[in-house]
């Protein structure tokens, strides 16, 4: 089963240390702020600061999707959850997350829908 899933994990490491490449930039709307431009609104967004989001998926219940910008990234996880067990392992998973949250500069646990930009 881990060998399984080692391509995909590999794939994502990798896509994710090329994404964390972010540098300190100030915002261009908003004066002295550096507000993530993956979190911008779509009429502040600067189109010229954003990546292409990458989406690595293994199946339809199993996809990561990163979204990165010149001062911040975003990734949502979808979890296969088929059974309890998976789905005590997800609860664990993200409860781990959680515990570290102070680490990460946002973390949310709020589903994301991409955007008309990304369909």
């Amino acid at each position: 089963m881990a060998l399984a899933h080692k391509p995909y994990l590999n794939c994502i490491r990798e896509t994710l240390t090329a994404a964390m490449c972010i540098q300190n930039f100030g915002c261009q709307v908003v004066e002295r702020h550096n507000k993530p431009e993956v979190e911008a609104s779509n009429t502040q967004r600067s189109e010229e600061l954003l990546m292409n989001p990458i989406v690595i998926a293994r199946n339809e219940n199993e996809k990561v999707m990163i979204e990165g910008s010149i001062n911040s990234v975003r990734v949502s996880i979808k979890i296969k959850q088929a059974d309890e067990m998976e789905e005590i392992l997800t609860k664990k998973f993200t409860r781990f997350l959680m515990m570290r949250a102070e680490n990460f500069v946002v973390l949310r646990r709020k589903p994301v829908e991409p955007s008309k930009r990304h369909a």
